[in-house]
C-alpha cells in the first residue's frame, strides 16, 4: 500500500480558550485518495494514548457560497481550515486551492445526528411547559423591510446561517433560512415588546409556515454566559430543499408531540404552543412574502445586548454541552 505525504506548512493560530484553528498542506494527488483525517487532540506525546482522537471527513472544491467570498466557512481568510476541540466531525470540509500543486482543506468538524440528539435530550430537560402562541415575528431595523419592498419584490428571501451557538452545529455557515421567534409573555400571551433585532415587527399567522406540510427539526442549543437558554429549531416543508438538507442531518421532531414547539388539531382547528423556559429560534428554509403578514413598530426598547447574532457559545456551561471526545 503506497503511503500518503506527509503533511507540511502545519499551522495552528487563533487560539481561544475553548478553540483554535489548524491548517496544513498536502500534495494534490494524495486529496483523492483521502477518506478521513484522524487529528488527534492530546496534549501528550505518547503514540497510544488517542483518546481526543477526531475524524474530519474531506470535502470537495466548491465556489464561495454567496457573500461568502474566500472566508472559510467557519471565520477567518483565505483558506485556513477551523478545527474546534471537543468536537466530532459529521460533514464534509471545504477545499480551497489557490491553482498550485498543494491545497488546504478546510475542517469543519460538526456534531453527527447522535451528538444533537444528547444535545436535544439536554434541551428538553429545562424547556418547561407549554403556552400556547398564533403568530410567528421577526423583528429588523426599518431599513431592512425597505430593502425587501424596494428590492426583492416584497419578499424576504433566505440567508446563510452565521456561526451562532454550538461549533458543531450542521447548520452554521450551510444552511438557507429566515429567523422567526414565537415565544410569548406569560402574563400577557402576546410577544415582547422589546427585541435585540430593531423595533420594526413582522408578524405571520402560525399556520402560515407551521402546519402538517411542514417539517420539524432540532438543530442546536445553547447559552451565552447567560442564565438565558436557546433552543434553535428549524421548519422545512416536506420536500423542499431546506427539508432534504435537514433530514440528513438534523433529528426530526414530532411536530405535534415534542418539547419545544408543536402543532395539534384541537377541535377541528390548529393549536400551537411553545417551551416557556427557553427562548426559541426558529428557522424557515423558504422564501416569504410581507404580504402574507402585517409588519409593525414596537413599543418597547431595542436590547442589542441580547443579540444572538454570531453569538459564542459559553464552553463551560454544563446544562448545554456534551462531551463528543474519543
Amino acid at each position: 500500500m503506497e503511503l500518503l505525504s506527509t503533511p507540511k506548512n502545519i499551522e495552528i493560530n487563533n487560539i481561544t480558550c475553548d478553540s483554535f484553528r489548524i491548517s496544513w498542506a498536502m500534495e494534490k494527488g494524495d486529496l483523492e485518495r483521502v477518506t478521513h483525517y484522524f487529528i488527534d487532540l492530546n496534549k501528550k506525546e505518547n503514540k497510544n494514548s488517542n483518546k481526543f482522537k477526531h475524524r474530519v471527513s474531506p470535502g470537495r472544491a466548491r465556489d464561495p457560497l454567496p457573500g461568502e467570498g474566500r472566508r472559510a466557512r467557519r471565520g477567518g481568510t483565505g483558506s485556513q481550515p477551523s478545527l474546534e476541540p471537543n468536537l466530532a466531525a459529521g460533514r464534509d470540509g471545504l477545499l480551497e486551492g489557490d491553482g498550485d500543486a498543494l491545497m488546504s482543506p478546510c475542517l469543519s468538524p460538526d456534531y453527527a445526528k447522535e451528538h444533537l440528539a444528547q444535545l436535544q435530550e439536554k434541551a428538553e430537560l429545562i424547556a418547561g411547559r407549554m403556552l400556547r402562541f398564533s403568530v410567528f415575528y421577526r423583528n429588523q431595523h426599518k431599513e431592512y423591510f425597505q430593502h425587501v419592498r424596494m428590492h426583492c419584490g416584497n419578499v424576504m428571501k433566505p440567508s446563510l446561517k452565521d456561526n451562532s451557538g454550538s461549533h458543531g452545529s450542521p447548520t452554521s455557515g450551510m444552511l438557507h433560512g429566515i429567523f422567526f421567534s414565537c415565544n410569548t409573555e406569560f402574563n400577557t400571551g402576546q410577544p415582547p415588546q422589546d427585541s435585540p433585532y430593531g423595533r420594526y415587527r413582522f408578524q405571520i399567522p402560525a399556520q402560515r409556515l407551521f402546519n402538517p406540510n411542514t417539517n420539524l427539526y432540532f438543530a442546536d442549543f445553547y447559552c451565552m454566559y447567560t442564565a438565558y437558554h436557546y433552543v434553535v429549531l428549524v421548519l422545512a416543508p416536506k420536500g423542499s430543499s431546506g427539508d432534504l438538507f435537514c433530514r440528513e442531518r438534523l433529528p426530526q421532531l414530532d411536530i405535534s408531540s415534542n418539547k419545544f414547539l408543536t402543532c395539534c388539531v384541537e377541535e377541528g382547528e390548529l393549536v400551537y404552543r411553545h417551551a416557556q423556559d427557553s427562548i426559541l429560534e426558529v428557522i424557515y428554509t423558504e422564501p416569504v412574502d410581507l404580504g402574507l403578514g402585517v409588519l409593525g413598530e414596537i413599543s418597547g426598547h431595542q436590547l442589542m445586548s441580547l443579540s444572538t447574532a454570531n453569538a459564542k457559545k459559553d464552553p463551560s456551561c454544563k446544562t448545554c454541552n456534551i462531551s463528543v471526545g474519543r
